[in-house]
């Protein structure tokens, strides 16, 4: 196939190589022209994905047109809060019939509460029998390097699903395929949030016991919103719930983590931010998830502590204790506590 890549960060040039490795033709789009000069002249996307050699095979262009024309798939890696502002600007004429369009990026909407699905549905005007979610637990760093990894494809069409689980399986990448897309996108999203508290509990001198709790929480909250917006339990229990909640909290890769570790030993969000190269998704969306959780009256302790620290300016530790003695609870998966 002619795979468009929208978007050439870490992740959108990580998933070209496994694309490129199963003989695809990929065209990554940036809006950025140093990073194509920069590939044209190293061979490396040193800006985002450092120390690894791209193949003469991947093209990156500016160009749209470019990277469109005649595409057999999509594939948007831009971050979630500008992916509207970006397919808008897409020629109509190169979105055909029986295009699949797949969505990397783990967000919600700011204002309008939209899955990164649902802002390509409105924004492309397709059909969503051909929108695939692919998300799971996946730091661009190792996929980049071969490193084994499994995520999922979901979709409300099965067979697009599948679909794109044969363009991008690999020895080194497996992709299961899910029908559960709104339960995919949202266990991508919702572990952000809980990763800002993982870091925050790691900057604030927390210990383990104290993440291991915040993790264990988090994803009772991110199961509670999600069957409220018609998700499914048990997806939550999977790669892209909580396998993607255990790397995004725990690993050195992961953006939102750090963020939250900057914040726990006492700096500034806005000054953690304008030093960042690469998007934490977390942010944005914890103001989403704060507002949905209100919207449905689902019971979101932990995002909203963290809606607090990071849009109030609580201090880490006073969360830290207004979580810690609530009123005490029974434990019971998935239900209000």
């Amino acid at each position: 196939m002619k795979v468009a890549m929208i978007g050439s960060g870490s992740w959108g040039t990580a998933l070209a190589l496994v694309l490129n490795e199963n003989k695809h033709e990929v065209v990554c789009w940036t809006k950025d022209e140093t990073v194509v000069n920069t590939v044209r002249e190293t061979g490396e996307n040193s800006r985002y994905l450092p120390g690894i050699p791209l193949p003469d095979t991947l093209t990156f262009t500016t160009s749209l047109d470019a990277c469109m024309d005649g595409a057999d798939m999509v594939i948007n890696a831009v971050p979630s809060q500008v992916s509207r502002s970006v397919i808008a600007k897409i020629p109509k004429k190169y979105i055909t019939r029986g295009q699949i369009w797949v969505s990397v990026s783990k967000g919600i909407e700011n204002n309008t509460y939209k899955r990164v699905s649902e802002v390509i549905a409105e924004a492309g005007t397709i059909d969503p029998r051909y929108i695939v979610a692919l998300s799971g637990p996946s730091h661009a760093e190792e996929v980049a390097r071969r490193i084994p990894t499994a995520i999922v494809s979901a979709s409300a069409s099965l067979e697009a699903a599948q679909k794109v689980q044969e363009a991008f399986m690999t020895p080194y990448f497996r992709v299961y395929a899910n029908d559960d897309v709104i339960g995919v996108e949202l266990g991508g999203a919702l572990k952000n949030i809980i990763a800002l508290a993982a870091g925050i509990c790691d900057g604030a001198g927390f210990g383990d016991n104290t993440k291991a709790a915040l993790i264990t929480r988090g994803l009772v909250e991110m199961n509670r919103l999600g069957k409220k917006m018609g998700a499914r339990s048990d997806t939550f229990a999977g790669l892209s719930g909580m396998g993607d909640l255990i790397v995004t909290c725990m690993s050195k890769h992961s953006r939102n983590r750090h963020v939250g570790e900057q914040i726990g030993r006492g700096r500034s969000l806005q000054e953690i931010l304008d030093e960042m190269v690469m998007v934490a998704e977390g942010v944005k969306t914890t103001l989403s998830a704060y507002e949905l959780s209100q919207k449905y009256q689902v019971e979101m302790p932990i995002t909203e502590q963290i809606y607090l620290t990071l849009f109030e300016n609580k201090p880490p530790h006073d969360a830290m204790v207004d979580l810690m003695t609530r009123e005490s609870k029974v434990e019971d998966w998935g239900k209000s506590q």
